[in-house]
């Protein structure tokens, strides 16, 4: 994460409401619920979850270790969350032995790499023989538009091509299901230009923040989101997987 980004962080998810804000976004309770799913049916030993961010998809247990390159990321969430262990680390060069984890979480953080072939290598050398792999992307090079551009993202994925990468890092895919499907391509990119309008509008810099705003309409914004997850949700569950606008891979290594 640059210097530009740490400012960025400060600003606006140093106070605890705006990190409960964030993690009350449609499309964050949906990679979680996917992700911590699958993985109540699997043999827990040790998690590593890279680039988990203030909002990290594994929340259920204290056997995780949280990775990520922003150390105010990382301080945030040990204040706010406590579980498990917190380190500062490149996920292209992660500083724990190889086999030491019986999972690895990747959950929107690969697009935003610009070695993901390095980030790839490193998730499966920590695992151990038999260790999964579970992997959220954006789907779609085709779709690549201006809310993609917003969040920094270096490219879109298809399928194909994250298949192939894993089995180059010794990772062999085992299944691959929809977690969103176009309505939240939609979404995004009105959401990206409605955000851009009004602040452009109203003139508010990053450093100004409506606390006293956030404050009430925060439990509107809860409920809007959980209600619109669930339509998604069964979007998701009915649209064709070459329509599905993000994926979740898991793999298994040896």
């Amino acid at each position: 994460m640059t210097h530009g980004n740490e400012e960025r962080f400060q600003d606006f998810f140093e106070e605890s409401r705006y990190v409960a804000l964030k993690n009350s976004l449609y499309n964050y309770l949906l990679r979680k619920r996917a992700i911590e799913g699958m993985l109540a049916r699997e043999q827990i030993d040790m998690i590593l979850e890279v680039g988990s961010g203030i909002s990290p998809v594994m929340t259920h247990t204290d056997r995780i270790v949280y990775s990520e390159l922003s150390f105010l990321a990382c301080r945030t969430l040990k204040q706010i969350h406590g579980k498990g262990w917190y380190v500062v680390a490149d996920a292209t060069h992660l500083p724990f032995r190889s086999g030491a984890f019986s999972h690895t979480i990747c959950s929107e953080v690969l697009e935003h790499i610009e070695a993901d072939e390095a980030a790839v290598r490193e998730l499966a050398r920590v695992l151990r023989l038999q260790g999964r792999l579970f992997l959220t992307f954006p789907h779609r090079k085709a779709f690549y538009a201006i809310d993609d551009r917003y969040v920094e993202h270096y490219r879109r994925y298809e399928r194909d091509e994250i298949e192939r990468l894993l089995n180059k890092s010794g990772l062999r895919p085992l299944a691959t299901r929809t977690v969103l499907g176009p309505l939240e391509k939609l979404t995004m990119m009105l959401a990206v230009l409605c955000f851009e309008a009004i602040l452009k509008r109203a003139g508010i810099g990053p450093s100004e923040r409506p606390s006293t705003a956030l404050r009430f309409l925060g439990p509107i914004f809860k409920a809007a989101n959980r209600i619109y997850a669930l339509l998604l949700r069964l979007e998701a569950a009915i649209v064709p997987q070459r329509w599905a606008m993000v994926l979740l891979t898991v793999a298994e290594k040896g």
